[in-house]
């Protein structure tokens, strides 16, 4: 096998190798520069104070969710700043920011290694972004739904399955950004040596 062949046939392992490293550098990265406490003070990234933005994303989606709690479950009443409560006395303290933002620092070192043009990324990215928010919308209510009735899932559902349904998510979404626009820029630059051959 000549050389050139092995290199094609490498290159979809190279691009996955690459997905996976910048995703596990990126995680380990937001945990090293991130700290908070878990009533949302005193939250700071890189040493700036971003409580502010941190408490108002906060705020924002704990009354989206308990907007749509309240379809599905009666007595669901949101209070400031960050929690649902349930008629049974029930509830569930929202806290997204943090999730939130470190997905979102995920997603963004992702499509910063990602090969493809920059004119793709300016609204490929934003989307993503749109993404992570409606998935963590759709992740906190369903947590708080399942919970609402049996607290003991809560672990289970936060700490594993949507976790790793985060994960797959990044993943579909890198392969649709690499289908569609990843490779152009390989097949541009193999174009124009074709023609200067």
């Amino acid at each position: 096998m000549s050389d050139s062949n092995k290199k094609s046939s490498l290159a979809p392992y190279k691009d996955i190798i690459v997905f996976v490293v910048t995703m596990l550098i990126a995680n380990y990265l937001w945990k090293f520069t991130f700290t908070g406490d878990e009533n949302g003070t005193n939250v700071t990234w890189l040493g700036l104070d971003v409580t502010a933005p941190f408490a108002l994303m906060a705020q924002h989606v704990a009354s989206v969710v308990s907007e749509i709690l309240g379809w599905f479950s009666e007595g669901v009443r949101y209070i400031e700043p960050y929690t649902v409560r349930f008629a049974n006395s029930n509830g569930i303290r929202i806290i997204w920011g943090c999730t939130g933002l470190k997905q979102s620092f995920i997603w963004l070192a992702i499509m910063l290694t990602a090969a493809g043009a920059w004119r793709h990324k300016a609204w490929f990215i934003p989307m993503g972004l749109v993404c992570i928010y409606l998935f963590n919308i759709f992740r906190i209510a369903a947590i708080a739904l399942i919970c609402e009735d049996h607290p003991e899932l809560f672990d289970l559902m936060h700490t594993y399955i949507f976790k790793y349904a985060f994960y797959i998510m990044m993943f579909l979404l890198w392969v649709w950004w690499t289908e569609c626009f990843g490779r152009q820029r390989k097949t541009d630059s193999s174009c124009t040596s074709d023609r200067s051959a």
